[in-house]
C-alpha cells in the first residue's frame, strides 16, 4: 500500500534480533531439519521469509542449510535485500493471499515470519498468506513480542506503559499478541499449533515469543 509509510531500513538495520535466532534456528531443525552432508539448492528445504526486511534472516537461512524466498512490503527493504543476496528472489508485495498468488511462487516447506504480525492491519490475511504459501504438512515460524499477564504488571509497575505502547512510532506495532490470541488468530486460520518458546529475557517477561504452527497433510 503506498500509503503506509516505509520502514526505512539500512545495511545495519537487523531484521531479526540477535536473542531470537537460535530458538528460531531450533525450531526450523525440529520441524524442517536440512539435509545431513552436501545437498544440491534442489534438495534443500524451500523457506518463505515473510516480512523479510533488507534479506538478513535470508542470509542467515542460506548459512543454516535452507534455500530462501524472501517477501516484503517496503521497497527500501528489498532493494537492500538485493543488493545483498543477489542469488535470491525477493518480491516487494504484502502478505497477502491475493498478492502472492499473483508471483506463481512454488509451495514452502516452511514460511517464517519474524516481528512482523505486530506490524499488520489485517492479520487473518497475514495468517491466509502463510497458510496459502505452505505445502501440506508445512510449518509456520512465527515471532512476535510477548504479552502476558505478569509482563503487563510489570510494565504498569515499572511506569513503561507510553513508552511499550507508544503511538508515535510510524510504521510501528498496531497489534499486541498475547500467546492465547495469536494461537487463537492461526487455529482460526487452519493451522495446528506444536510449539511455544519465549526468547529473550527471563521467563514470563520475554521480549518475544515464537510459536510454530503446521498445516494439515490434508
Amino acid at each position: 500500500d503506498p500509503l503506509l509509510p516505509d520502514y526505512g531500513w539500512s545495511e545495519q538495520t537487523p531484521h531479526t534480533d540477535a536473542y531470537l535466532l537460535a530458538p528460531l534456528q531450533q525450531l526450523l531443525r525440529e520441524f524442517v531439519p536440512p539435509p545431513a552432508g552436501q545437498a544440491s539448492p534442489a534438495q534443500l528445504p524451500a523457506v518463505l521469509d515473510l516480512g523479510c526486511g533488507n534479506g538478513a534472516l535470508a542470509e542467515e537461512l542460506l548459512s543454516w542449510g535452507y534455500d530462501a524466498i524472501g517477501i516484503d512490503p517496503s521497497a527500501s527493504g528489498i532493494a537492500l535485500a538485493r543488493r545483498r543476496l543477489p542469488s535470491i528472489p525477493f518480491h516487494q508485495a504484502p502478505a497477502d493471499p491475493s498478492e502472492l498468488a499473483q508471483l506463481n511462487l512454488p509451495a514452502f516447506d516452511a514460511v517464517l515470519s519474524t516481528e512482523v504480525v505486530e506490524h499488520v492491519y489485517s492479520p487473518r490475511q497475514w495468517a491466509a498468506a502463510a497458510y496459502a504459501s505452505l505445502k501440506p504438512g508445512g510449518v509456520l515460524i512465527c515471532s512476535t513480542p510477548y504479552h502476558g499477564y505478569l509482563k503487563n504488571c510489570a510494565l504498569a509497575l515499572s511506569g513503561r506503559l507510553d513508552a511499550h505502547f507508544t503511538a508515535l512510532w510510524d510504521g510501528g506495532h498496531i497489534k499486541f499478541w498475547s500467546r492465547r490470541t495469536l494461537t487463537a488468530l492461526l487455529d482460526d486460520a487452519g493451522f495446528q499449533v506444536v510449539a511455544f518458546r519465549g526468547a529473550g529475557r527471563w521467563p514470563l517477561l520475554w521480549k518475544s515469543m515464537l510459536i510454530a504452527a503446521r498445516k494439515p497433510l490434508s
